[in-house]
């Protein structure tokens, strides 16, 4: 009994150290960077609506009031996602990756790298569009050209490129001592935040008369099923069977066949995907702001997330990279080699090179299934706001995110308590789970 409350109890203090860093994450949202008119800049900001609109809600608000916190950890998620493609083509890269724990912490040492990097440029393009800008009202945004001795576009890298370190500390932490995937925390916690604003703003369109009650009540309808939607296809699974065969009590050759399965996601990627499409379609318009190019602000307009045009690009980007992340995640030979080895083998299906294609096949089957549920859970959003003038960014990558990462933390619950109970048999190991992390 005092081993359960003592296993309890260190659970709650995980889960308590988890809230603890969140609420200091969103404290930090809130410290505006030096030299700004803050009304000022959520007005501007405000006013360009489109990508920044949608980039806005992963950061949890922090882009509107350009906080310290301003680039989130986007910069760091792109230089993950980048260094797991790196991965399959740089030799020196995937012979690190085979040398385990080593190999792995040399390349979270050049993510963090790559990250600084990712933070300086586009802090630097951000800190001088805001230099030339101004409110839609012709109050300047800048209230300080410098600071001290210190420009303002330096100020404002050093300070972005610092607020995202330290978030990546928080996940850190979070990992470590808490409970749950911190970076995938920090992410929902950005996107939760943004769920009562968006409430309210619908309550004021009901009372003003924007909306009416059956429209709302269709809208609630909506998310709800799209929620039970996401669940369902991201707990989906393809199970092929597979036997192991082993010595039974009997002598060597009496044999027996014990019963498994390999699970396979339908959604194998996650949100790889919609997040890798939407900064490539980000970059054009980041870029414009600084680049005086006519067929920059061409591509700025055309690409806007209500356009068709985004649309089907984006759809198209996301079908992209659901093939070419599941290819790099995931390896049939191997897994196909892993079996024979083990004495595995499935059904009807001779073991090694067959088996290997035959896996790959149904793969490949699946990931067009995933491939399709994505793109419809993304493009929804794009639909209800163009149709329905919804004022707040609803459902697409935001419920992926905010669903995979429920999901994924009370499964990390589960695991500790279940681990608890065989601390007498040995030390607790926390569970890693199967869904992609950052």
């Amino acid at each position: 009994m005092e081993k359960q409350t003592a296993t309890h109890q260190r659970l709650t203090n995980k889960i308590l150290f988890t809230f603890a860093m969140l609420a200091v994450y969103r404290i930090g949202v809130q410290i505006p960077c030096p030299g700004l008119d803050g009304s000022a800049v959520k007005s501007f900001f405000a006013s360009q609506g489109g990508l920044f609109g949608m980039f806005n809600t992963f950061t949890g608000g922090a882009l509107e009031r350009f906080s310290i916190l301003a680039l989130g950890v986007m910069p760091y998620i792109s230089a993950s996602i980048i260094f797991q493609l790196l991965q399959t083509s740089i030799p020196y890269l995937e012979q690190l990756k085979k040398e385990g724990e080593q190999g792995r912490k040399k390349i979270n040492q050049y993510t963090r790298y790559a990250t600084v990097l990712l933070c300086s440029v586009q802090g630097y393009f951000m800190s001088n569009w805001l230099y030339g800008s101004a409110a839609p009202d012709g109050s300047p945004l800048v209230l300080a050209k410098t600071l001290g001795f210190i420009d303002f576009r330096v100020l404002t890298v050093l300070t972005l490129t610092a607020g995202t370190c330290f978030i990546m500390w928080l996940g850190e932490q979070i990992t470590e001592k808490g409970i749950g995937n911190g970076i995938s925390l920090i992410i929902f916690a950005g996107i939760a935040a943004g769920i009562p604003s968006g409430a309210l703003s619908l309550w004021k369109q009901l009372q003003s008369g924007q909306m009416s009650v059956p429209l709302v009540l269709g809208i609630l309808i909506v998310m709800v099923l799209t929620l039970a939607f996401i669940i369902f296809m991201e707990t989906a699974q393809r199970r092929i069977p597979v036997q192991y065969s082993q010595r039974g009590a009997g002598g060597p050759q009496a044999m027996k066949a014990q019963n498994s399965h390999l699970p396979l996601k339908i959604n194998f990627a996650n949100v790889i995907p919609p997040i890798f499409a939407s900064s490539l379609l980000m970059f054009p318009a980041t870029i414009s702001q600084v680049v005086d190019s006519a067929w920059l602000k061409f591509i700025q307009d055309s690409f806007v997330p209500t356009g068709a045009l985004y649309q089907i690009v984006f759809v198209g980007l996301v079908v992209f990279f659901c093939f070419f992340y599941t290819e790099i995640v995931f390896n049939p030979t191997e897994v196909a080699d892993n079996l024979k080895k083990h004495g595995g083998f499935v059904p009807g299906v001779r073991a090694g090179q067959a088996t290997a294609a035959y896996i790959k096949r149904i793969l490949d089957r699946i990931t067009v299934v995933g491939a399709i549920y994505l793109s419809i859970v993304c493009v929804l959003p794009i639909v209800l706001m163009n149709s329905l003038s919804i004022s707040f960014y609803f459902g697409g990558t935001s419920l992926l995110i905010l669903v995979g990462v429920a999901i994924d933390f009370m499964q990390q619950v589960q695991s500790h308590l279940i681990s608890s109970k065989y601390e007498g048999l040995g030390k607790a190991v926390r569970v890693k789970s199967r869904r992609v992390q950052y």
